[in-house]
Parts: structure tokens; sequence; C-alpha cells
């Protein structure tokens, strides 16, 4: 494990180019986290190709965008349940062997997607039960991915590593469905799944190189047996870790205008699906800028409060979108909204790494799945009801302003979270 250096060390100013762009330096320090890295951001792309072509071949089937919306239903109920019951598990078990079994269970799957293809077995249910299963591989492998970090990093990189891996989540959303169209339309679905069991090898070869991932106890014997409920009952005594899910539920639950996309594409800019289409790539655009541009986040060490000024950023910029009427600008506030919500999860995930002790962190990862998985969808239903009631524009704009008004209460509430100090990370 690198040490970490002393918050009493004096470090010197970082040129201004470290400071403006990502910070590559834990992919230059640590072998094990580059391979990591590496293989997450090409197997990503390749999960992402897959679940376009899922959507796209149970459609091809059914010719019903019910049954295309039922994808996600068979993949949010696996992730919020197993993403619990995972993150327990990598708190008790060797985590580099848990990623691979998982990684080797997703790529089984990604084989059989491509085998249904290749043998034209046109039922539906076959689709649904892979995609079940390959979301609990998900939540089974992302918390104990997650929490390899901080064992491979000094508290210090924590920061820029979590940036590069906003990075590899915003591309491959991006690249991977786009990449995923082209394969499908140019050799069938079996193209996309195939390709997805390649990329998958990148990161089993990562975690096959890395030492063993055991959790520490503090010299302490470990749990016996998986407990969610240890999980969250150390959660609900650590006021600053909860104080991180709070903020981004206010983010997700109260303004999350993904849901009326269709809707205010027509009626506020006169447009059709590839309005659509530009209203869902903005925000993902604002992020990966966010990454790109993410060297100065290592300077940060006032944690809580960049995820409060990030959350109030994106409710007020989701706010100015819902009272915009050009495209372009529209697109610009949800661009802005993207960048923030990547600066939030950034020091998010720094503060559950850095903040939480290492025979926790799965655990608490388990619940940020939870919540990353859960929340966007519960905000579909309430931005989409709430459009029902009166209209998109009410929705939008008092769903930001709602946003805004519900991190200043918890600011005010918990004014602790806003001290909180990087240098001496308290949960």
């Amino acid at each position: 494990m690198t040490p970490a250096i002393s918050p009493a060390t004096p470090k010197p100013r970082p040129p201004l180019r470290s400071r403006l762009f990502a910070d590559i330096t834990p992919l230059r320090t640590s072998v094990h986290y580059r391979r990591l890295w590496f293989g997450n951001t090409v197997s990503w792309v390749g999960q992402q190709m897959t679940a376009l072509a899922v959507s796209l071949q149970v459609y091809d089937l059914t010719g019903s965008t019910f049954a295309v919306g039922a994808v996600g239903l068979c993949s949010l109920v696996p992730l919020i349940v197993f993403g619990l019951y995972g993150g327990a598990i990598a708190d008790t078990v060797d985590r580099r062997k848990l990623g691979m079994y998982t990684a080797v269970g997703a790529t089984v799957l990604s084989v059989a997607l491509a085998a249904a293809a290749l043998l034209d077995v046109r039922q539906v249910w076959v689709l649904y039960t892979v995609v079940a299963l390959q979301a609990v591989c998900f939540a089974m492998n992302s918390p104990a991915r997650s929490s390899m970090i901080p064992r491979l990093l000094p508290p210090e990189q924590l920061p820029a590593a979590n940036a590069l891996n906003s990075l590899t989540s915003n591309l491959g959303m991006m690249g991977g469905p786009m990449l995923g169209g082209v394969f499908v339309g140019l050799w069938g679905y079996q193209a996309a799944y195939l390709i997805d069991v390649v990329t998958f090898t990148a990161a089993l070869y990562a975690m096959w190189r890395l030492p063993a991932m055991r959790p520490d106890h503090g010299g302490e014997d470990g749990p016996r047996r998986p407990s969610v409920l240890e999980g969250l009952r150390f959660l609900a005594t650590r006021p600053n870790l909860r104080m991180t899910f709070f903020a981004d539920l206010a983010a997700m639950v109260l303004a999350q205008p993904r849901a009326l996309f269709p809707a205010v594409a027509v009626l506020w800019f006169g447009g059709d699906a590839k309005t659509v289409g530009l209203l869902v790539a903005a925000p993902a655009v604002g992020a990966v800028l966010g990454a790109l541009f993410s060297g100065w986040l290592g300077t940060v060490r006032r944690h809580g409060l960049a995820i409060l000024v990030a959350v109030v950023a994106w409710g007020a910029a989701i706010a100015c979108f819902g009272l915009t009427r050009h495209l372009w600008l529209g697109l610009f506030f949800l661009a802005v909204a993207g960048c923030a919500d990547t600066i939030s999860m950034v020091f998010r995930g720094t503060m559950l790494q850095a903040a939480a002790p290492d025979r926790m962190r799965g655990r608490l990862q388990g619940v940020f799945i939870v919540v990353v998985a859960g929340g966007p969808r519960l905000g579909d239903f309430l931005t989409g009801s709430a459009a029902d009631l009166t209209s998109p524009a009410v929705a939008v704009v008092g769903g930001g302003l709602a946003c805004v008004v519900a991190v200043l209460l918890l600011g005010l509430w918990r004014r602790d979270f806003a001290r909180y100090d990087a240098r001496d990370p308290k949960p």
C-alpha cells in the first residue's frame, strides 16, 4: 500500500496545467490502479454497448416501448437488493476474488446473450433474465472495486482518482451506445455482445494482477457473515457520511428533468427525436468536461462545503433550464448541471473512501449504488407526476428551486458538514 503523505508535509504549488486539466497522478504512481482504471474503462464501454443492444432487441421482438422500459426495471430491483448485500460481502471476503468472480459471471452472461442472438432465440424473457443477472454481478462487483481504491492510492490522490472514474463512466455512457448502434446496424446484436465479452477481459486481467484485498478489521476478527444492518447502523452514527447521501438525493429526486425531455423537446423547442437526443447528451457532455478540467479539485480541502455548493449549482442550473425557451441556452444549463454533478460525485466518493474505515467501505459503497440507482428513477416519477398535475415548466423550475432550498436547509441543519476538512476526515 502506498503510504499517505502527512498533511503537515509542505507541497509545492502545482503548475497551472496540473491545476486545470484532470490530474493523472494516480495513473502514473500506481500500476495496479492504472490497470484497474483501464480495465474498467474498456469494459464499461462494452457494457453500455450491450445495454443498447438489449433494448433494441427487445423492441425488435415485441414492438412495445413498455417492454423496453421493463428492461430498466429488471436491472433496478437487483441493483437495489444486491447493492446492499454485495457491499456487505465485500467487507468480509477478499475483494479481489469477489471482483474476479463477478466479472467472470458478467462475461459468461454476455456470452449467453451472444449465443441467444446467434441461435435466433426469440424469447424476450431470456433477455430479461440475463439483464437481471448482469445487474446482480454489477451490484456485487462495484462495491468491491470501489473499496479497493483507498488501498491502492494515498488519501490526497483520491479526488483525482474519483474524477478519472467519473470520466470513465460518462465517456462510456456517451460512446458505448453510439458504438453499439453502429455494430448492431452492421453485424447484428451478436456483434455488440461478442465485443462486450472481449472488453471484459481487460477488467479480468486487472483484477487478476491485483494483490489480495481482504478488509482491514484493525486487528479484530472480522464479522462471521455479511451484515447489511451493521453497515446501516454505522452510517446512522456518522453525520458527515449521511449528509453525502442526503445531498445527492436532494439533487436526484427533486431536480431530475430527464423524464420530461421528450415533452419539452416538442413543447418548448419545437423539436423532434434529435432534440431529445441533444437534451439527454448535454448533462453527460458537461460531466465529461467537468472531469477533464478537474485538476483543481485536488486543492480543495472543504469537501462538505464543495458538495453543498455543487448541488446548489445543479438545482439552480435545472431551474434556469426550465425558464429558457432557446434550445442552445437550455443545453448550456444542462451541461452546467452535469459539470456540477461530477464535482459533487468526486467529493462524495472521496469522503466515503477517506472517512470510513476499511471494514465498512464495501457496505457504504453498496448504499451508494442504491442511491445512485434508485434516486434518479424516483426523481423521474416525481417530476413526471408534477408535470401532469401542473405543467412541465412548473415541474422543472419548481424542482430545481426545491433542490436549492433543501440543500441550504441541510447545510443549516448540519453545519459541521460544511467545515469537513479532508486533512482530518471525520465521518
